[in-house]
Order: structure tokens, then sequence, then C-alpha cells
């Protein structure tokens, strides 16, 4: 899948996710690529940029750790807020505002990068890596910005390899000359950055750069990069970290002044006891969530911040004595209940939290729909008989074989030498008599979406090949079309499509079969979800081989899973393997099969996958795999 002109690595996506999880220490911190390297406060959320994107492996890796880093260890806890909003609030009136931003944001990298390369070692090649591609890069802007008179544009890129450079003597021969004679102005300014100790030495310096350039020059034509923090609402913290935990102030603002000299209340309180018998009144323990109340100017002995869920407390003496009131103990607590609730809202994938599971079975076939199952099965018999043939034999070599040098059996009549030479000869044999009935189960899931339009009659072929092969070597198994209902899905409700032509119960019986013919090409596909579902059905059989198949012509698309559809699918696809599940995916394409369309298969599925880009070829591939996998399981 292509989003801004390249391909989703879901396992390097994976990697970054845990990467920012570790470093931030905010488990719902989320991570994604954007334009800029940024923190997210309103989304909460650290983005790599884009610019690494396109460069090799090894260097995109490295790009997208080192923003990581740069945001979740440098701008989380030594940029200063109020700094920083001070220098917003300057530049809104500059006539340079993108120049200022971006200027900033490198100057800050640059103290912070210092900083993060003296607590953590292990990072100083990568950071250099990371100079390295951004100065080839900038020396490319530099002859691009002199050819189209960019002319603040092409001070910036000198700038910027200007405070990136090892040597002290930099030199710009191809740069106009008012540029070079701007920058020798600079230089000491520029200088400084090194000397940097805060948010506000980086601020200072900024603002000096843009006093000394408002004059001359006029505001920059490219952005190459954004602030550090994005954010809508008001931050009142001082660090990025504490704004990410700050808690929400109360709804309403109001106050009130009370002199608590003028009144003092005293009143009793009671309360509840296992031991205590106050049979007069219907009580129960007092759990409150404190969202809109009026602030007060009382002051009370450790005082602390609330929070949701907070219990109200006393502290009593008494007597103990039978109660014949109802004892709580054994009941969930509500954090308890809230943990367990949000753990089965998101069984299936957070993505997939306002799924709605819906089964539909077949109707019955009629003449018609089995005249055209039978002229279907024909051809494919050739293919099923050959399969057939295949597994027979395996099966027949199996039970002939025979296990030699064991200690108990038949003897053997050609390896009697060991019985004179040997202390503990090892010469009997014996004939295994392995049982032909398999222990495995099948699943295939064929996406019904409205894109297989052009491809589901060589599907179904593929689907009665699957069903008769398993049928003939009693083998249970199931098939299943999938989909989402595009029309009736909402933020809170998506409506997802089971259609169960071939049951695990019905697989084996002889009339089975027709119902394939009742697929047809639907809507959406949410096939992370499909995964899961399929997945938890399988563990739930007694067998000891479990296979899954998905028959699909391409990337997962449904309701608000477009961005996320692969990296979920992808991860159900982990979950299955690990729960020993063999998942295999089987992309159905239309001719040539696109080098965005293989990776976007590798990345979902792994090496279990396969690419069969004419339909023709479909049958023939699809025994190959059905092959595969039951010679496994003899």
């Amino acid at each position: 899948m292509k989003f801004n002109d390249k391909v989703i690595d879901t396992q390097l996506l994976a990697e970054l996710r845990d990467f920012v999880t570790v470093l931030s220490k905010q488990e719902d911190l989320e991570f994604d690529y954007h334009f800029g390297a940024t923190i997210h406060i309103d989304d909460r959320q650290i983005t790599a940029s884009h610019f690494w994107d396109h460069r090799d492996e090894q260097v995109r890796s490295i790009g997208y750790k080192t923003d990581i880093l740069l945001r979740s260890i440098g701008t989380m806890h030594y940029t200063s807020v109020s700094d920083w909003q001070k220098l917003k609030r300057e530049v809104s009136q500059s006539p340079l505002p993108y120049f200022c931003e971006q200027l900033f944001t490198i100057l800050e990298d640059v103290r912070l990068e210092e900083m993060i390369r003296s607590e953590r070692r292990g990072t100083i090649n990568w950071f250099r890596q990371r100079l390295n591609t951004y100065r080839h890069y900038f020396e490319t802007q530099l002859n691009t910005n002199i050819t189209r008179s960019y002319t603040l544009d092409e001070l910036f890129c000198m700038i910027f390899l200007t405070v990136t450079s090892e040597s002290p003597f930099v030199t710009f021969e191809q740069a106009n000359d008012q540029q070079r004679e701007t920058l020798k102005r600079l230089q000491p300014l520029l200088e400084s950055v090194y000397e940097a100790r805060s948010t506000k030495d980086v601020v200072n310096l900024t603002l000096d750069v843009k006093e000394a350039l408002e004059e001359d020059y006029s505001d920059m034509i490219n952005r190459y990069f954004v602030y550090p923090i994005q954010h809508q609402a008001a931050m009142t913290e001082e660090k990025v970290v504490d704004e990410l935990k700050r808690v929400d102030p109360l709804n309403n603002d109001d106050e009130e002044d009370i002199n608590d000299d003028d009144e003092v209340i005293s009143e009793t309180f009671s309360t509840w006891h296992r031991e205590n018998e106050n049979s007069d009144r219907n009580q129960s323990f007092m759990q409150f969530e404190l969202e809109q109340g009026t602030k007060t100017n009382l002051i009370g002995d450790g005082a602390r911040q609330t929070e949701e869920g907070d219990q109200a407390m006393a502290s009593v003496q008494g007597m103990s004595a039978q109660t014949d009131q109802s004892e709580y103990e054994h009941l969930e607590s509500l954090d308890e209940q809230k943990n367990k609730e949000a753990n089965e809202s998101e069984q299936y994938g957070k993505e997939n939290r306002n799924t709605i599971k819906l089964n539909r079975y077949p109707t019955k076939p009629g003449e018609e729909d089995q005249a055209h199952y039978n002229e279907l099965t024909k051809t494919i018999d050739p293919i099923r008989r050959k399969l057939s043939q295949t597994i027979d034999r395996a099966l027949e070599h199996k039970q002939n074989a025979t296990r030699q040098n064991l200690i108990t059996g038949r003897l053997s009549k050609k390896q009697l030498l060991p019985l004179v030479i040997d202390n503990d000869p090892r010469v009997f044999y014996k004939n295994d008599l392995e049982s032909h009935e398999f222990d495995a189960v099948f699943t295939l899931l064929i996406d019904c979406s409205a894109s297989m339009f052009n491809k589901m009659d060589e599907t179904k072929k593929a689907a009665i090949l699957f069903h008769e092969v398993l049928k003939e070597l009693k083998i249970k198994h199931n098939v299943i079309g999938f989909w989402e209902d595009g029309f009736d899905a909402k933020d809170d409700e998506q409506p997802n499509y089971f259609h169960r032509v071939i049951t695990f119960d019905e697989s084996l019986q002889t009339h089975a079969g027709p119902e394939i013919l009742q697929l047809d090409p639907e809507e959406d596909n949410r096939d992370g979800y499909t995964i899961r579902v399929a997945t938890e059905e399988l563990l739930a059989r007694q067998e000891k081989d479990r296979f899954l198949l998905v028959f699909s012509d391409g990337e997962p698309s449904a309701f608000n899973y477009s961005e996320n559809g692969i990296i979920d699918t992808h991860e159900a696809v982990l979950e299955a393997r690990k729960q020993n599940v063999d998942v295999v995916g089987i992309f159905l394409g239309e001719g040539e099969i696109k080098e965005h369309e293989a990776m976007l298969m590798r990345n979902i599925y792994g090496r279990e996958h396969m690419l069969i880009p004419d339909l023709a070829e479909l049958p023939d591939s699809f025994s190959y795999i059905l092959k595969r996998l039951l010679l496994t399981t003899i």
C-alpha cells in the first residue's frame, strides 16, 4: 500500500511504535509518519519526517529513529514550552515566519542532539549518518535555490551547512555575493549555538538573526522543517512531558471565596463495616468522579491533585459485630471492570473495537446451481485427481515405512552382526501402522469486496477445488466470504459480514458444495478483524494442525481503516501464528504484479504468501499450496 508514494513497511512501523513507547514512557503515545518530526500534543502522537521515506533501508530506519530520539528524549524533557511560545508570538508579527520556524528547529535540534549523544553513546553513529544524509541533501538544495534565485532559501541552506560543519572554515564559492556577505555577518551569532544551554538561548539567537535579515529579505519559499511541537489547545506546563501528563481542568471555571474562620461545621458520617450491625440504613461504599465544581481558597494538609476514580475514605473506631448487609469483597473493583471492558472491546484489535459480526448462511441450492457446480467440478477434476494421488502416495509411503535399529520388535535377519560386536545391539525393526485420517482443519477466507468483481468466477473454482479435495481426504474445513457494509458503517458501528457457505459441520457431507456459488462481490474488506475471528474459531477446534488461507486482491480498505489496515492485518497474522495457526495469503492479480503489490503481501504475510498474476493459473497454483500444507501434516 502506498502513502505519499511509499510502501508501508509493517515490521519497521511496529518497531518504531515500540521505540516511541519505550523512550517516551507514555503507553498511549502513538507514532506516525508526517511532513516533519514533531510531537502532536492534542493527538498524543510523535511523528517522523517523510524526508526519510525514499532513502535506502538502513538510512531510512536510522532517520526515523533519530527523529524519535530528538522528540521523545530531547523535546519532551529539555525544550521550554514558555520560551518556545514566546518565539511563536514574536515571529507571528514578523515578515519571516517560515524562516524563523525552520531556523529555530535546526538550532534547537543541534542543542538537543548533543545532549542525547552525551547521555546515550550508542546513538553517535546514528546521528553521524543522519547528519551526512542531511548535509548531502542541503548541498543539492543550495545549488537548486541559487539557480531559482530563492535568496533566503539559499541563505538557509548555507546556514544549515555552516552550523553542522565539522570544519570552522566553510566556503560557498557558487553562492551569490549578497548571501555570502550576509552569512559572514551572521557567523559570530551562529557560532554561539554551540554554547546554548537552554531553549531560551536558542530563541534569543533566532530572534537576533531575524532582526538582522528582516529589512533585506522576504520569507522562504520552501519548507524543510516544522516546529518540534504542534498543538491547538492551550499549553500550561513548562515541559512537554508534563503537558502530556496534565489532567484536564473542571468543565466550569467559577470560583468561590470561603472564609473558613467564620463557620465551622461538625458532622458525624456513618460508615459501613462488615462486622458492624447497621440494619436501619441502606448505605453503600461511596465512589465519585468529579468533572464539575467550584474552586475555593480552602487549604488542607497533604493536598494532592484528584484523579478519576478517587474514592471517599474515612477513619473510624467502633466495635465488631455481625452484619446482615451485603458484602462486596468478592466483587470486581470499578477499575478492574473498566479494564476488563476495555480488553473485551479490543479483543479483535483497537482498530476494530466498533465492529459488529454478522453471520450469513446460504440458501438451499436449486437444480440449476447443482448442475453449474457439477460443470465446474469437471473443469478442475484433473487437478483434483492429481493432487489426491500425490497425497495418497505420501500416505502409503508413510504406512509402509519401517523404523530400524530398535531394542524390541521384529528381528532383522540382515542386521545380526551387532549381536556379536555391540554391547547394546539394536537389531529389531517395526512397521509403521499410521492412520489414513488427517488430524488437521482448514479455513478458507475469500475477500468479497467490490474490487473482486472480475475475479470471483476463478476464485470460486479454487474454492471448489479446496472443498472437493479436503472432502475426499475427510478433512473438516469451512469456506467463508467476508466483507464490511460500507454504506451502514459509521464511527461507533461497522457491520462485518461472514458468509458461511461451507461450515465445519457440513463440510464432509455428500451434498455440500454448490453453496460456494452464492459468493458475490459486495463492498469493503476489513482483513485484520476477519483473520482474528477466523483464528478464534480455529483455536476452538480439537485438531492438531490448523490452517488459515486468505484470498485477497490487495490492500485492506474499510471505514476509518485504510491507513492502519495493513498494520492491523499484519498484527492479526502474527498473533495467529504465535498460537500455532498457519496463515497463508494468496494475492489475486490481473496481469503483471506491481512492485508495491508484492511488497504489500510480503509486509502483511511475510514469506508465507503466493502471488498469482493470471487468474487462469489459480486452480493449479492453489493446488500446489494445498499439496505443500497437506504433506506437512503427514
